[in-house]
């Protein structure tokens, strides 16, 4: 195991981390709103906080994703907090327990398992976790309140990380094209009494094969979709900017109109 090199700030993190629990502490007993919240109350806010170093992250701004990860940091001291007062456990518990956890699902740094790529570690570490929490099912461990696109992704990860995959990205593609075809026999049919639920169903199967093209070739599929929704939120804004400039009311300009704002805003970068 190589033996990592001397951090010379850890004294000045400790002492940062031990000022956020100060802070906690003096805020619990003090503060009105502080003193009121439970587990349930902040669940929703860190939820929120998740999602904003998520755009921090995708807008490249490191200024935000560090003041993000402090918000979270926050969120994580008073959960430990609320279960301390409430004798379940203590920021301590939490720490020490994930760090037992990544010991115990790297047995090729701290023990005797190779693993000489990254696939073979996470290959390893699926396996033990489904020792660990004792799942009937290798998916057992995907939360059921993921987003949807999120949750495609994460089942698609773990039946990989057991050997049931694809071997390679063309017979993918293939999956995909047959996906899309079935969709357009199901939405394109002649009748105009198309099975909505069928074809709902037919979507579904599309676009699960498209994230599991985009895996083949890494690509985020959560990621890639964020980006296309900025990208057309800044197109559409400008849309309205600009046509709003010229005197006109969105509302009731042709598309024909938006259209010409719509391609100036492709030329902006």
């Amino acid at each position: 195991m190589i033996i990592p090199p001397k951090d010379e700030r850890r004294k000045e993190k400790l002492e940062a981390f031990d000022r956020l629990l100060t802070i906690m502490d003096e805020l619990r007993l003090n503060c009105p709103w502080d003193k009121k919240q439970t587990l349930e109350s902040i669940r929703h806010l860190t939820i929120e906080e998740t999602y904003e170093l998520s755009d921090a992250i995708l807008n490249e701004n490191i200024d935000e994703v560090k003041k993000e990860i402090g918000d979270l940091m926050l969120h994580m001291v008073f959960y430990s907090k609320i279960a301390d007062e409430q004798g379940a456990f203590d920021v301590a518990d939490a720490l020490h327990a994930i760090s037992d956890k990544l010991v115990h699902r790297h047995p090729h740094i701290y023990g005797d398992v190779e693993a000489n790529d990254a696939e073979a570690v996470k290959a390893n570490w699926e396996k033990i976790k489904l020792k660990e929490k004792g799942n009937k099912s290798v998916l057992g461990g995907v939360p059921n309140s993921l987003p949807a696109l999120v949750k495609a992704i994460r089942i698609q990860d773990k039946a990989r990380g057991v050997g049931f995959d694809w071997e390679k990205k063309e017979q993918v593609w293939e999956k995909v094209e047959e996906e899309m075809q079935e969709f357009k026999d199901e939405f394109n049919a002649e009748s105009n009494s198309i099975d909505k639920e069928k074809a709902t169903l037919e979507f579904g199967d599309l676009l699960f094969s498209l994230v599991n093209y985009a895996r083949f070739i890494d690509i985020d599929p959560e990621e890639a979709l964020e980006r296309t929704n900025l990208k057309f939120i800044k197109r559409f804004q400008y849309l309205e900017s600009e046509s709003k400039k010229d005197g006109k009311d969105i509302g009731e300009m042709s598309l024909a109109e938006m259209d010409v704002y719509w391609e100036k805003a492709k030329q902006l970068k």
